[in-house]
């Protein structure tokens, strides 16, 4: 039995090589993406607000425009969301969906006059915020035929060869959340300019589960079914900081820059290289292995972003805001153990990107409506086009005495490939269409 075993786990070494979670490279870009998640005004407008201000979200794309409050505020808001993944392997399509619900923004703003005779600084703004970065939950299922088998050797016969496959199934789970909280400190020079800073630290958590199944056969009634397991957890914290100002060169034209630096992770994970099973129908045995979980300590840098903005405001009637993002992805940088190969990657796989916000705002008495639309190309230089992530939002507001009520509705949509056969270039990728839609209510509170 014992021969047996040792066979088993010789002839499947290929098949446990390829790693079905996400390598470094991949975890370097997942965790330098931020998305649109603030306030339902924040996000209503797609989050063009680098030039306005006077938002408790807007303080983490512009930290000046904490000073641009009038009064000390504070809101909480709570967020679902929803997941529509479609894949796509060798011409079979899987249809999955998910929801989640959560507190997605809190915060506060206290405002200060400083009333000093003969200063220009009129004002000093402190500010706090919690939000979530990126939310990793979501679950997708991938299965077809690629008529490609990859385990082909039998533990008891070599004279037996599972050369026809009958299908291969993969599942894949993630879980966790990336948490951010802003300190801002900001103040506003003569009525017309506003200069803030912010620190911001981060509590992230990501945990994936992937499952591959593959069923072969001889062609002469005997079966192999074989299956693998792997996990990765991975968690840490990290922090950046973040400089900004806004000017108002006219009473209806406003213009922002904001400048974020890299955030500086510290990470570690456990993971699981494989939990294996191999069944042969032959002999009606079942071969199991666990490699058992191992743990490792790195460093992630993310790169910077620039922000510049330009808004028109309207008078008391409404706006018109845009935002222009700029991220170099080659930038990133895995440190504290041998990533020469990881490094190089995202140098000669990754390029700047841009993202596009634009956003509006109109005003009835106390009833606010509001709309934006968001473009971010992706990333990788050999992407398609729909791999560029875009989506709209929607939103209205009620302002009573004391505070307001705000909602939004987003929805987002992007294709990606995942390619679970890493290794074997005749094996092609699973095409993924993801469609993300978002609700976001949120209590605004005067202090």
């Amino acid at each position: 039995m014992k021969k047996i075993f040792l066979a088993a786990i010789i002839c499947c070494i290929a098949f446990i090589s390829n790693a079905q979670t996400l390598g470094y490279n991949d975890i370097g870009v997942l965790f330098s993406k931020e998305k649109i998640n603030g306030t339902a005004r924040y996000n209503a407008m797609s989050g063009a607000f680098g030039a306005l201000g006077g938002d408790l979200s807007a303080m983490e794309a512009n930290p000046a425009g904490a000073a641009v409050f009038m009064k000390s505020e504070f809101s909480l808001s709570f967020g679902i969301n929803d997941s529509e993944t479609s894949s796509n392997y060798y011409g079979n399509s899987v249809l999955t969906d998910n929801s989640n619900s959560d507190i997605t923004q809190a915060g506060g703003v206290f405002v200060f006059k400083t009333n000093n005779r003969g200063s220009d600084w009129g004002k000093i703004a402190l500010g706090f915020n919690f939000g979530i970065a990126n939310d990793f939950e979501d679950f997708w299922i991938a299965n077809g035929n690629s008529n490609y088998p990859t385990w082909i050797d039998d533990a008891n016969d070599i004279n037996i060869a599972y050369l026809n496959s009958t299908g291969q199934y993969f599942e894949n789970l993630t879980n966790g959340k990336n948490n951010k909280y802003s300190f801002t400190f900001a103040s506003e020079y003569n009525n017309n300019l506003y200069l803030g800073a912010s620190i911001t630290t981060y509590d992230i958590e990501h945990y994936q589960r992937t499952l591959l199944e593959e069923n072969n056969n001889d062609g002469n009634g005997n079966n192999l079914d074989a299956s693998l397991i792997q996990e990765l957890y991975t968690f840490g914290d990290g922090v950046s900081f973040n400089l900004g100002l806004i000017s108002k060169p006219s009473d209806n034209v406003r213009l922002g820059l904001a400048y974020q630096s890299p955030v500086w992770y510290n990470l570690s994970e456990d993971y699981l290289d494989y939990d294996v099973e191999v069944y042969y129908s032959n002999t009606n045995e079942l071969i199991s292995d666990f490699s058992g979980i191992s743990a490792f300590d790195y460093k992630l840098k993310t790169p910077s972003k620039l922000t510049g903005s330009f808004a028109y405001i309207f008078e008391k009637q409404g706006l018109i805001s845009i935002d222009y993002i700029y991220k170099n992805y080659s930038n990133i940088k895995l440190t504290n153990a041998e990533f020469s190969n990881e490094n190089n990657s995202f140098k000669t796989d990754l390029e700047s990107t841009g993202e596009f916000r634009i956003g509006t705002e109109w005003r009835f008495d106390n009833i606010s409506l509001r709309g934006g639309y968001y473009l971010e190309t992706s990333p990788y230089k050999n992407a398609l086009e729909t791999d560029n992530l875009e989506g709209f939002s929607l939103g209205a507001g009620y302002k009573f005495r004391g505070g307001k009520i705000d909602i939004s509705y987003q929805n987002s949509s992007y294709t990606a490939p995942y390619n679970f056969y890493p290794q074997y270039n005749t094996i092609d990728a699973a095409e993924l269409n993801i469609d993300n839609s978002k609700i976001t209510a949120t209590l605004v509170l005067n202090i």
